[in-house]
């Protein structure tokens, strides 16, 4: 009865970030998806699926507003992106409506600040992204029904501004809520044995990487390359043009190299380091990261904003050093089979991966910062790797190309199984700790509603009044 619990509760808080995030950033980031199949919005209607009226204000929360159609909206993006809405009501849409509306609010209470600057640069990254995936920045104007890219902007801006005021506020509550181990001790043995959850299959995996070696001579041809560029540029020349001809960065190759940053925007140390060194006008000498390497040319200084242009050359991986790197990972595998070494020392030992070379090559899950891996949530990628190999079983090297299209081979293995089974205290600390954690988290959230709706000026309007709110938005 208390997992049950738990789950009822959090229904209302996966349906806030399902929301919020397809509404507002899987929109943007999948656009591609959505744009080409937009759909006209349909007239609201009332909650218990009444008479349609006319759209308009439904709702306030502090100097918020809702629309009937934000509720439109908010189905509309969860079946764009595939999800159903057909337990979702209107009175539960409106209720996590309300929810957002008052985390802003309140964050502007408590004085949390969100600057233009980062609003700009939100933007800049959503709008770059965008246009990179659709070709057409129009077609998203058109899914917004907006009359110009300049009013978009304008909606948009506030959209952002206002999502990311939700954001801290939402992390301001919980950020200081901890479990202590006898908080998850007490909450695993509250559910009782009927109840207790079934974890699905897992399994650990630990790889090998080898990166190919890139020769003196052909970084140098890519500094060379890019000197020539600056001077040209520095001779009259466009620097946004050789950016939209050259760059190898896509995200802002169809702008020219421009991007606005500021010291929080969240880009390379070494890249922002040198950005900030420049004055306006002036062109740095190239410089490497992880990317490759890169020009920066700063056209305006706005207080603690830059706007900037950049070209980004990665040098190309000869086929000899592919060779060679496969050669390397080929020689570590037979040793590792011929039982001349461990996987685990072998991967301290060689392993060009840093984030996994200490730890004896293991990964970690992204999604939950342990090294187990649920299987039917497993990276598609990963699982094709991995699914066919035996116990011990090390596979043959594979060439991996990343998101930054850096060639590397690795080799991979399974370091453990964990079949499909109930939940167990010391087995799935983890887990349950983790769930522990969310709950305190809910309750945390719940109170701080209590208080603040008290304190808030909150009014809903017409037939939306007769709806059953897990919040006391009316006021009763």
């Amino acid at each position: 009865m208390l997992l049950k619990k738990l789950q009822l509760k959090t229904i209302g808080y996966k349906l806030m970030f399902v929301c919020c995030f397809s509404f507002f950033f899987t929109s943007i980031v999948s656009a591609q998806e959505i744009i080409p199949d937009a759909v006209a919005l349909k007239p609201a209607e009332a909650p218990t699926g009444g008479k349609l009226k006319i759209d308009g204000i439904i709702a306030t929360v502090g100097e918020y507003i809702v629309l009937d159609s934000d509720i439109d909206k908010g189905f509309l993006e969860i079946t764009s992106q595939g999800g159903s809405v057909k337990d979702i009501t209107r009175c539960q849409m409106l209720g996590k409506l309300l929810e957002d509306k008052l985390y802003a609010h309140q964050a502007i209470q408590d004085s949390i600040i969100v600057s233009d600057a980062e609003v700009r640069s939100m933007m800049e990254e959503r709008l770059n992204y965008m246009v990179q995936q659709v070709g057409d920045i129009n077609k998203v104007v058109q899914y917004y029904r907006k009359n110009s890219v300049e009013e978009f902007k304008t909606y948009f801006a506030d959209i952002l501004k206002e999502q990311k005021l939700a954001s801290e506020m939402r992390d301001k509550i919980v950020k200081d809520v901890e479990i202590t181990p006898e908080e998850v001790r007490n909450f695993f043995k509250k559910i009782p044995k009927d109840e207790l959850p079934t974890f699905g299959a897992e399994m650990e995996v630990a790889q090998i990487v080898v990166e190919p070696k890139v020769s003196k001579e052909d970084k140098q041809k890519v500094i060379d390359r890019l000197n020539a560029m600056r001077d040209d540029v520095l001779a009259g020349s466009s620097f946004a043009t050789k950016a939209v001809l050259y760059s190898q960065d896509k995200a802002s190759l169809p702008n020219g190299g421009f991007y606005k940053i500021t010291r929080k925007t969240p880009f390379l140390k070494e890249f922002k380091d040198v950005a900030f060194s420049l004055q306006e006008g002036e062109i740095s000498a190239p410089f490497e990261t992880i990317y490759g390497f890169h020009i920066i040319m700063v056209e305006k200084i706005k207080g603690q904003e830059i706007e900037l242009r950049h070209i980004l050359i990665s040098p190309t991986v000869s086929e000899d050093a592919l060779k060679e790197a496969k050669e390397r990972i080929t020689n570590i595998r037979t040793k590792i089979v011929n039982k001349e070494v461990s996987f685990a020392d072998a991967a301290r030992s060689d392993s060009d991966e840093k984030e996994t070379r200490a730890n004896g090559g293991t990964l970690v899950n992204p999604n939950t910062q342990d090294t187990r891996f649920e299987l039917t949530k497993m990276d598609p990628t990963l699982y094709s790797q991995v699914s066919n190999l035996k116990d011990t079983e090390v596979s043959q090297p594979l060439l991996n190309t990343d998101e930054k299209e850096k060639k590397t081979y690795k080799i991979i293995t399974v370091t453990n199984r964990i079949d499909e089974h109930v939940a167990d205290y010391a087995k799935d600390y983890t887990k349950i700790k983790e769930l522990a954690l969310k709950e305190k988290q809910i309750n945390a959230i719940a109170k701080w509603f209590d208080n603040k709706i008290k304190d808030t000026h909150i009014k809903i309007i017409g037939e939306y009044r007769d709806c059953s709110f897990a919040n006391n938005w009316l006021k009763k």
